[in-house]
């Protein structure tokens, strides 16, 4: 199946590269309209603003970095699938539960749920290797 040209798996690539995105975007927020001088974002150090935050906040920024390292993978097996001629269904049912994984997995991991949030980002990447194998 395609829209605009693109089939279901690369728009999935598109949402999970969006992801990250939104974490940074959860972790910031409340904070992004507060004045620096009263604990606000930083925007000219947000890195440094963001290693600073705790609790969900920090776990948000945390669940930033590990879509960020998940997405190349997840990159490559959807355009190898792609070129090795997967079955559309296949491959387009796979992507769309990765990326429902993965929005699992960030949620888990903003609320804290360690063994969830493990078992989550397994079920990812088992899902991940099965694109390959579509």
């Amino acid at each position: 199946m395609k829209l605009a040209g693109l089939t279901v798996a690369y728009w999935c690539v598109l949402v999970a590269a969006l992801l990250p995105i939104g974490c940074a975007w959860l972790a910031k927020s409340g904070y992004m309209t507060k004045a620096r001088s009263k604990g606000g974002l930083d925007n000219q150090h947000p890195r440094e603003w963001l290693a600073r935050q705790t609790d969900w906040r920090a776990r948000a920024n945390a669940a930033q970095a590990n879509s960020f390292e998940a997405l190349p993978f997840f990159i490559g097996a959807v355009i190898i699938a792609h070129q090795l001629g997967a079955v559309q269904m296949r491959l387009d049912v796979l992507a769309f539960l990765f990326v429902v994984l993965r929005l699992l997995y960030i949620m888990m991991y903003v609320a804290n749920m360690a063994n969830a949030r493990s078992l989550i980002w397994a079920l990812a990447l088992m899902t991940n290797i099965a694109i390959l194998f579509v």
